[in-house]
Parts: structure tokens; sequence; C-alpha cells
């Protein structure tokens, strides 16, 4: 099937081939029938991709400050491998669509194959979108109007947050099919509405709503024709719909707003806010997010855990319904917002015309009444990149990817690669960035069929690499299938899935299982496990992770999916300790730091560790501090020596006769080494530097951890 994507880097809009989506739980997948540029959102994003590096950087100062303290700790080479890899992946666009419901994903209510829908799925031929994106269409509303509403419930969700009541005197700032479409739903609520726009065309349709119209070049004159249009009473409410870098619509609201007037800042711009502007007549100032409560929830979007109509009336599934009710009504109309019609395959063709006529608005992308041509769900390259496996006297293994997120793209698969095995397969959900990285990285497919790739006999290894809670069923899937398993961490989410897994182990004893702890490969780490060899007491160990903060609704926080990042992150460390003290774990305690008792974050605590040979290890891992400091550093206290490790670049050494420091050019983690170490395992069937018993154990002890934080 085709999609639009965007090259961050150039800005160029291209069709990709990409697998049919995976059926999801909650989900429908669609056949597009249209899907609608959005003007202002979609050019400022094309804008920002054409731009330079340095004009990319003034655009968003915040990231600049996160690549500068990442070439602070991780060095310079580290940080342009992560900025390029980022830019260089590919951006889906769109999130207006209407089509044809042809799936419908286990749990769904409410929706049955053939129901024509309204969603925010991407410029594609067919789209996988959760049911509470969606909404269905009503017969007597046309196809063509129904994919304006996605954009007319961001007008509504402005609208609402405004709460403007009958006769009340409005503004309306930026007059793009945003800014249309909040002029129409303001005057269907009793409003008066002044439109403000610099383009002459659009103050005109604004005029053909019903709305006065001011030109924007003048403040002075647009201040003044303001007071006149409020009778000398100022503005009761302003939304601003513009997409600027400017802070002068800000002020311009202000300015016009009567005491305790009402802000909404449904586009963007810039947000130097004075307070003069504010402080004399006790402005409000609020930010819309996008179509309503619910969005980027994803409790409410993933997962269809719908908010009680009682305690919020209007979500962003409410809100679709509440435009195509205005639709049926006759209450919206968007005829002369339709601009511009191109059939998928004229993408490139649409977006030029997005880019160079300013006063194009509702650009239409038409999918046609056939079939869809390609339902493949696995793509096939006739010449992928460097997938050529250099001659060697070992054993060519065949090795393919469950997963193909950040940590899988950018590490584990360029690992692989270096290893000189052949790349067969890489299994993602949706589509598009496995095709990327499966071309980058020199795959021969990309697929959205994991059993496909389980059945495949071709395949020696699978490596696995998706969302944690994925993790102990395809680690069984695929020891049952006999492949050998290098699963990304953690190995599983609770007890009961680690014994499944140990029953799985015992039974597949030929299959290499390995999870990727790292850090125990990293080469520091192997000259200190060195030095402690010459050593006979016990040793104290001292382990600080500076992590960054992460906010409770990203995936790693929430329990059912990621864990929590004791299970997908501490376990890291737990592994470290134990391989350097090379005794097992006795006994531990858990110390947390809880700042909100409402919404515990489970990522501030000290873990204490007692091994079987009177060694101690304890495990700060810590969320709340600043990204300057390096992210990891350990040390070691054994027979008045000590050994100290920086983020692994710089190791140094204090009492050791014959040792002072050992210093890298740049940060090695040992990734490379732990894939090297797991395919030697394979070919040569010998003893891994990382025991099954000893992966179970770490396993263990940091499940029964985790769990003394719920």
């Amino acid at each position: 099937m085709k999609q639009v994507v965007q090259n961050l880097k150039t800005g160029d809009a291209q069709l990709l081939e990409v697998p049919y989506p995976q059926l999801r739980s909650h989900h429908l997948i669609i056949r597009s029938r249209y899907s609608l540029i959005s003007a202002g959102t979609e050019r400022m994003v094309t804008e920002f991709a054409k731009a330079n590096w340095l004009q990319k950087a003034r655009q968003q100062p915040d990231k600049v400050r996160m690549v500068l303290n990442k070439v602070k700790t991780d060095g310079i080479a580290a940080t342009l491998d992560t900025v390029r890899s980022k830019l260089e992946e590919p951006l889906a666009m769109g999130y207006c669509n209407v089509g044809e419901v042809l799936e419908v994903g286990p749990q769904v209510q409410g929706f049955a194959v053939g129901d024509r829908v309204i969603s925010n799925g991407k410029h594609a031929e067919i789209v996988q979108v959760p049911q509470h994106l969606c909404a269905k269409v009503p017969t007597d509303v046309s196809t063509e109007d129904a994919v304006f509403t996605v954009l007319g419930s961001i007008a509504l969700q402005g609208i609402r947050l405004a709460k403007p009541t009958l006769g009340e005197n409005f503004v309306v700032i930026g007059l793009g099919l945003v800014g249309l479409l909040t002029v129409q739903l303001l005057r269907a609520q009793g409003c008066r509405v002044l439109g403000v726009d610099l383009n002459m065309e659009r103050l005109q349709l604004a005029q053909q709503f019903g709305a006065e119209v001011a030109l924007a070049n003048d403040s002075d004159a647009l201040l003044a024709q303001s007071l006149e249009f409020s009778r000398g009473l100022g503005i009761d409410g302003v939304l601003i719909t513009a997409a600027t870098q400017s802070n002068e619509p800000v002020h311009q609201a202000a300015q016009m707003c009567r005491k305790r007037g009402r802000i909404i800042l449904v586009g963007v711009t810039g947000l130097q806010l004075s307070r003069a502007d504010f402080y004399a007549k006790e402005l409000t100032f609020q930010v819309s997010c996008s179509y309503g409560p619910g969005r980027y929830d994803p409790q409410y979007e993933e997962h269809s855990k719908d908010y009680p109509v009682g305690f919020v009336r209007w979500t962003e599934q409410r809100n679709f319904q509440a435009i195509l009710d205005m639709f049926a009504q006759q209450k919206l109309t968007v005829t002369e917002l339709l601009t511009h019609r191109f059939n998928i395959t004229d993408v490139a063709q649409a977006y030029k015309t997005l880019n160079d006529n300013s006063n194009a608005l509702g650009i239409m992308l038409d999918y046609g009444e056939g079939q869809i041509q390609n339902h493949a769900k696995t793509i096939s390259f006739a010449d992928p990149i460097n997938n050529k496996v250099q001659a060697s006297d070992q054993e060519t293994l065949t090795v393919s990817f469950i997963g193909a997120g950040n940590y899988a793209s950018r590490v584990l698969m360029p690992a692989f690669k270096q290893a000189n095995v052949e790349l067969k397969s890489v299994v993602t959900r949706g589509g598009v960035t496995g095709m990327h990285y499966a071309r980058k990285h020199g795959f021969a497919t990309a697929t959205t069929q994991t059993q496909e790739l389980l059945d495949d006999p071709t395949i020696d290894a699978v490596v696995i690499a998706s969302n944690h809670d994925s993790h102990a069923r395809f680690v069984q899937a695929a020891l049952q299938a006999k492949k050998h398993v290098f699963v990304e961490k953690p190995l599983c989410m609770d007890l009961a899935e680690l014994q499944q897994i140990t029953d799985q182990v015992s039974q597949h004893p030929q299959q290499v299982l390995m999870v990727g702890f790292n850090r125990r490969f990293a080469p520091q780490v192997v000259k200190i496990k060195t030095l402690l060899t010459t050593v006979t007491e016990p040793k104290a160990f001292v382990m600080t992770i500076n992590a960054p903060a992460i906010t409770a609704d990203h995936w790693t926080q929430d329990p059912t999916i990621g864990g929590g990042r004791i299970l997908g992150e501490a376990c890291h460390f737990i592994d470290l300790l134990r391989f350097l003290a090379g005794s097992p774990i006795v006994h531990y305690h858990l110390l947390e730091l809880v700042e909100s008792q409402a919404q515990p974050m489970h990522d501030k605590v000290s873990i204490s560790l007692k091994f079987a040979d009177g060694s101690i290890g304890t495990i700060h891992y810590l969320a709340n501090g600043h990204p300057e400091l390096a992210k990891e550093r350990l040390e070691i206290f054994v027979g008045g020596k000590i050994l100290q490790l920086n983020n692994y670049r710089k190791l140094h050494g204090y009492g050791w006769p014959k040792f002072k420091k050992m210093n890298l050019m740049r940060q090695d983690k040992g990734q490379q080494a732990c894939v090297n170490a797991f395919l030697q395992a394979i070919r040569s069937g010998s003893q891994m530097n990382m025991p099954v018993a000893e992966l179970l154990e770490v396993s263990r002890v940091t499940i029964e951890i985790a769990r003394e934080t719920c």
C-alpha cells in the first residue's frame, strides 16, 4: 500500500510502498477515500524540514540544549550519530482522513466492517487508527465534507475553552482552514466575529461566513477597529489560529481584549508574553490541545478507556461527532475551503502547491474508489543496501528483528550488521519505520507479520526489541520455533512469565538466549573485571545513574506496557554489579523517594544488594538530577584500592600498582561486544560471558525489586 512520508533533511514528500498494517486491539483498519493536507501544520513542518541546520536550531532551542548536554556527557561523535539518525527517519504525514472500515480489532465497540468513518489517520491508502480517534459519518454528510472533521474539531476545542455566550464579540486571528472553521462555529453560537488576516482572499471568505474583517498589518488601526466593533467595550475573547514565530498575535489579542477577556491559542505563535499586556486587565490565556480531552492520553486513545460523560462531556471523539452533526445540519460549509484536489500518486505536486501557493487552503488527496492494488504484508527489496555478507570462515547466520524503535534501529541493527550476518526481516506493527530501517541497514524484507518470521526456516536468530510487555511472548514463541534469541531488556514483566521462559529454556537447551545486558561487555568493565580477579576481599560497589526525566504518560512508565524504569532500565545495573561481584545476589533492599503520592513515578530509588561472597552494592537510580552531569558513574572500593568509571569513557584506578587509567575517545557501553558474544555462542556452542542462570537470576531479582514499588 502507498503512504506519504516526508524527509526531515530535505523537506521532500515521498510516496512509499509499505506493508499492510498489523491489526491491534482497540483499533480499526480503514481503507482511505480522501485525506486532507492541513495547510498550516504541514506547511510549517515542510518549512522546518527545508531549513538548514542553523535555522532548525533557531526554531527548536530546547532541542539544541538537549544536544549540547549530550555532547558534554557522550561526546561529539555519538551526538552527531543520534542527530543524523533522527533527521534521516521519515515522518508520516497527515491527520485528516475519511474512508471505510476494512477490519475491526479485538475489543472494539460501536464499529463494523463497511462503516464510513473519519479519523486522524495518515496520508495512506490503508490506515490503522484507535477507535477513540474515529467517528461514524452520518448518512446525510458527504464524504468530501467529512474529511474536514478533524480540523473542525481543533477549532471547536478552542471555542469550548473560550466559553462564548450568545451575543459576545470575538476576534479570530489567522484565517486559514482552522480559522475559517472557527469563524463559522462562533457564528453558529450567536457570536459576533471579527476576522483578522493579511490575506485578502481569506478575509473575503470570512465575510461570506458572516464575519466582519480587518487587516493585521497595522496594529493601531486594528485596535481602533476592534474597539469600534465591540461598541467601545473591548473584545470578549480572541482565538489565535495563526501559524507564526512572531509574538505579535498575542500582543494584539491582549490589546483588543476587554478587562478579564479570554485569549485561546489554537495555532502556533511566539510566546514571549508581556506582563503589562495581561496585568491591568487580568486577562486569561490558555493553549488549546488539539481535538480535545483524551488527546495524547494513551489510556484513552490506545486502550479505549473513555472519560465519564458526567465529568468530561466533550472528549476528542465526541467533538468529532459534534462537527459531523454540524455538517448534517448544514451549519458548516467547506465547499469554498477546498481549493485543490490531487490523486495520491501526485503527492509531490500537492506539496509543491502547498509550498508555492500562499492562497492554497484545503488540498485534498484522492485515493479513488477502486480496490487497493497492494495488500502485501511483506515488502521485499530488489536492491537492499549493503546486504552483502563478506566471505568468512565462520558460519553465516541469518538474523531478523521484531521491533525497530530508537535503540533497535540506532544501536542493535548497526551492531548486527557490523558482525557480518545476513539480515533477513524487520517486523513492525505499522510499516514506515520498519521500511526505513530495513532499507537503511540492508535487510531483505520489511513486514508486519511476526508469525511469518517465526515460521521461516532460513532464520537462525531473532532479535526482540518491541515493547516490554511483548518480550516474554516473543521469547517463548521464538524458542519454540527453534530460533536463537537476543532480547532487549527486560526479559519479561513478572515472575509467572519468568517461570514460563525458564521452562522453555530447559526444553530447548540448544538455543542460545541472551538479554541485552551490554554493560558487562564494555571494554572498561572487562578491564575492571580483570583487575578484580587479583583481589580476594569483598567489594563495595556504588553505582549512580543520573537518569533523564520521563513523563508519567510515556509508555515505559505504564506498568502494563513498559513496566516502569526499574524493570526496564535499572536491571542493567543490577546485572553489572552481579557480573563484577561474580557471586549470587542473596539479599536486596529498596528505598524510594516519592515526590507525588498522587502520581508516583518509581524512578528515584536506592537499591542495596548483598552478594554471597560478602560484597555489597548500592545503585542510586535517580531521575531528578541535571542533564549536564554524566549519566552513569561506578565506584568500587576493595582492599585499600578504588576504581572509578565515568560514563564508559574514563576509568581511573587509585592504589592499583600497575594501573592508573584507561580512557576512550568515545563512549563504549559494550553493545557491539555483546552482539559479538551472542553470535559467537551460536557458532561455537560454547558458554557465553552471560550464563543463562545469571540472566534469569538478575531478571528475578529485578522483578521482585520492582514489585516493592507497587
